[in-house]
């Protein structure tokens, strides 16, 4: 290992020289308080830039260990660190040259606390893994400005964001504290009946659609009913009180632009934690559940939509159904046989992103059209059996129509983002207004058919080499020249999950495909494996850039590789 003072004077003999001359800085270099590693060079200053990585012990960090000592404590310090080290980088970076000349880069985090690889820690140590746009002139080394950048920026990111004594201890233990209440809700929702939890006082709506941060002026802060007002005393910050959601059949009702979406929304990314200031920090919801829409033109693979979709026209199946353009009913269909297959206790549907004639057919429409001239059953006559026989619950965004009311086990309503409780006002107005329409299920919602993908339609290495693996922000996954397209699902919120899910599909294809295991088993594999190893896992080389992923949205990755194919069991 060399020093400091060994790569000054390498930087230094590298002034004026082609590129590709950094290429001699790899390698590990003992700083006073850390040690840095130039783990890859980038070949020109065009290029992705550089990956570096800083390890600090621990004894010169002084994190004290109470601070990391749960599992939730560690991930929310890890995000807090990662915040911090972006912050001081942004404001140490300085343009020195041509292309990313001079960049110094951590991943940026959302409001959402995710584990990520950015910054790791024990009792041992803390490593941060960044990225630097090492500094030229065209083409030509600037060894000078790149001494700056390494020998001394660096080194005061360090000190400024990975040293407690420099760090905001209030702020740090707020935020540790948070998350860690959060996880313990989350934990504590089963057992209390509950799918989802908002606390009073919780901030909803958000500055705008692309602008995730709590809106600024004129936001009203939740309130619960009293009738679904329930409390928790948490491990922190005591008694929080707010609205539980309990299992079963919930309709969210109400005008439009009342919230009602705004609501579905905020409960749909209630799986994941988020920072202190966000006015989410409470808004928790069981970890399985997944936001259902219509999809239309998304690929599907030997899926098995019998449950809700029969008898097509010119006798194609629907126990093994497969299309490259869906329409809207069939890939909600897919959407929710894909969500049960990989695990979902619960679903979250919002009317505006669903297709009509999946939701409601009613009495009228029966009448000109005979049941058996409509190969679709409607989720109205499914979402009861779905929670009786496979205990699945479902929260329903539904302002233009009352015929759930017979079915639900919970009606909320939306005023000008207020919520009140009409349960039994839906229930009387179901007895006075019968809606007469017939059910065109049985009692049964079906039984599952599991698949099991096949390695040989997936191509990891082109030519002698593996396939490239790139992401388009959080909607997008190319592997090789295969594009998964990931706009419609709407609980990724950040690119390093769609990197490492890219990565993780990869490492299920290598390791579990040949087994012939069936997807859900697949997925249990692999996230067992996660959970002992890490997200490092699913990388040859260290990485800073992956983040934590829920095996509902691996899945949905994988049902949208439009060259995936499966093979199913038959049914006895």
């Amino acid at each position: 290992m060399q020093n400091r003072d060994r790569l000054y004077e390498l930087l230094l003999r590298l002034d004026g020289r082609g590129y590709k001359a950094y290429k001699e800085i790899q390698g590990t270099y003992q700083f006073p308080n850390f040690r840095l590693t130039i783990q890859q060079v980038q070949g020109d200053p065009f290029a992705s830039p550089s990956k570096l990585r800083v390890e600090i012990p621990q004894a010169i960090a002084s994190f004290p260990h109470s601070l990391y000592q749960t599992q939730s404590r560690e991930v929310a310090l890890r995000d807090y660190l990662t915040r911090q080290f972006e912050r001081v980088a942004k404001g140490l970076s300085a343009h020195r040259g041509t292309g990313q000349s001079g960049l110094i880069k951590m991943v940026l985090p959302g409001q959402e606390v995710l584990a990520r690889t950015s910054i790791l820690l024990n009792d041992q140590r803390i490593e941060a893994r960044f990225v630097a746009g090492l500094p030229a002139q065209g083409r030509r080394v600037l060894g000078r400005q790149a001494t700056e950048m390494l020998c001394e920026a660096i080194p005061e990111i360090v000190s400024r964001s990975l040293s407690y004594e420099a760090l905001n201890a209030d702020a740090i233990q707020e935020q540790v504290e948070v998350v860690e209440d959060a996880d313990w809700i989350r934990g504590q929702l089963c057992e209390n009946g509950l799918i989802a939890f908002v606390a009073n006082g919780a901030m909803l709506p958000r500055r705008s659609g692309v602008d995730p941060r709590p809106l600024k002026n004129n936001g009203i802060a939740f309130q619960s009913p009293s009738s679904l007002e329930v409390s928790f005393n948490c491990p922190n910050c005591g008694l929080i009180k707010g609205m539980g959601i309990a299992k079963g059949i919930t309709l969210i009702v109400g005008g439009g632009y009342h919230g009602k979406s705004t609501l579905l929304e905020v409960i749909a990314l209630g799986v994941y934690n988020h920072i202190p200031g966000d006015g989410r920090e409470f808004v928790i919801t069981d970890e399985t559940a997944v936001k259902i829409r219509a999809e239309d033109g998304r690929s599907i693979a030997d899926v098995d939509i019998s449950p809700f979709i029969n008898h097509l026209p010119q006798g194609r199946s629907t126990r093994q159904f497969s299309t490259e353009n869906a329409s809207g009913s069939t890939s909600q269909a897919a959407n929710i046989i894909e969500a049960m297959e990989a695990g979902a206790r619960v679903l979250l549907v919002d009317e505006d992103t669903a297709a009509t004639n999946f939701m409601i057919r009613d009495r009228r429409m029966q009448l000109l059209i005979a049941q058996e001239k409509e190969p679709i059953t409607p989720f109205i006559d499914k979402v009861l059996p779905l929670y009786q026989q496979h205990q699945i619950s479902t929260i329903l965004v539904m302002g233009g129509s009352g015929d759930y009311f017979d079915l639900a086990h919970t009606v909320i309503a939306m005023d000008n983002f207020r919520v009140k409780e009409v349960t039994e006002t839906a229930k009387h107005i179901a007895q006075e207004n019968p809606i007469e329409r017939l059910s065109e299920s049985g009692e049964t919602f079906g039984e599952m058919t599991p698949r099991f993908p096949q390695a040989n339609s997936i191509a990891i290495h082109q030519g002698h080499r593996p396939i490239k693996l790139k992401v388009n922000g959080a909607e997008r996954i190319l592997l090789g020249k295969e594009e998964i397209d990931l706009t419609a699902v709407e609980q990724l919120v950040d690119s390093c999950q769609l990197r490492a899910i890219a990565a993780a599909i990869v490492y299920a294809r290598q390791h579990y495909f040949h087994s012939n295991r069936s997807l859900a088993d697949i997925l249990d594999k692999l996230i067992s494996d996660i959970e002992v190893q890490g997200l490092d896992l699913l990388s040859q080389f260290p990485q800073g850039d992956f983040a934590y992923f829920r095996d509902y949205e691996w899945a949905a990755s994988l049902n949208r590789l439009r060259c995936l194919e499966f093979k199913q069991k038959k049914r006895h």
